[in-house]
């Protein structure tokens, strides 16, 4: 049986603890933390602490930044990595699994003007082997994981689909990175979701879910019990953290998830 999470900034309350009472009772099995930039989730470690000492469960983290660890510009790439093993290693000590980043978010597609980027698909695996090899090294050290998370054509033009994260791992050589599915990207770039489940799923490490349309599981046509049964036959017992937004009434569409995703588990 799948085990639910959902992303802090969906739930209502004003504190991790009043947010993790509603999840509980809307059948949530943890709490997603999201990692802002600028060192804001190691700001917040002494509130983290406090909700964990309250009993949150709290075993993922997912970045929330404005660049990332293939940035084109050196200066931050570096950032991105310093901010990337503070979270890493924030994470670790809250007792979590790791933390879910993408090669880059809104940097460049290839999908749009000026459609060829500056940087040569060459140079582009160099960083990204580069980057996770660190970002991994520092994870393992820390007892945690790094999720790769493959992103749709129009968000990064690096790493789209499942077979291209599975190929730098595999190149990369560490346990301590993994891929980080997301259903709604997976929707836009793979020909058959299902099947590109279980061609990797050694190398799956953490799952989000939000329905074709970015709303809430249920919201859109996502066949689930397609996507759901692939991850069952994988041997995928992680957490399914809802990324998403709301369509409707906000609460009752938070609410709703749990519900509907055990539904079309069968």
């Amino acid at each position: 049986m799948f085990k639910t999470a959902c992303q802090e900034q969906l739930l209502p309350g004003d504190s991790l603890q009043q947010k993790w009472e509603f999840a509980r009772e809307a059948g949530y099995d943890a709490i997603e933390l999201r990692g802002k930039g600028d060192f804001h989730f190691r700001d917040r470690l002494p509130e983290l602490r406090r909700a964990q000492a309250d009993g949150v469960v709290m075993p993922t983290v997912c970045v929330d930044m404005l660049h990332f660890f293939g940035a084109f510009d050196p200066d931050l790439r570096r950032d991105a990595v310093a901010q990337m093993k503070s979270q890493l290693s924030i994470i670790a000590e809250l007792g979590g699994l790791g933390a879910q980043t993408p090669a880059s978010y809104g940097m460049f597609s290839r999908r749009l003007p000026p459609f060829e980027p500056p940087r040569s698909e060459e140079e582009d695996r160099e960083v990204l082997l580069k980057g996770l090899t660190e970002l991994g090294e520092h994870a393992r050290a820390e007892g945690v994981t790094l999720f790769l998370e493959p992103l749709n054509r129009y968000e990064d033009h690096m790493v789209n689909r499942l077979e291209q994260a599975a190929e730098l791992i595999r190149t990369v050589g560490l346990d301590s990175v993994r891929i980080g599915i997301d259903s709604y990207h997976m929707n836009i770039e793979e020909t058959d979701p299902a099947a590109a489940v279980l061609a990797v799923a050694p190398l799956i490490g953490h799952a989000q879910v939000s329905d074709s349309n970015r709303f809430q599981p249920g919201a859109g046509h996502l066949d689930w019990p397609a996507w759901l049964g692939a991850l069952d036959a994988a041997g995928y017992d992680g957490y399914l953290a809802a990324e998403c937004r709301l369509t409707g009434d906000p609460v009752d569409a938070v609410r709703s998830v749990p519900a509907f995703l055990h539904r079309a588990a069968g």
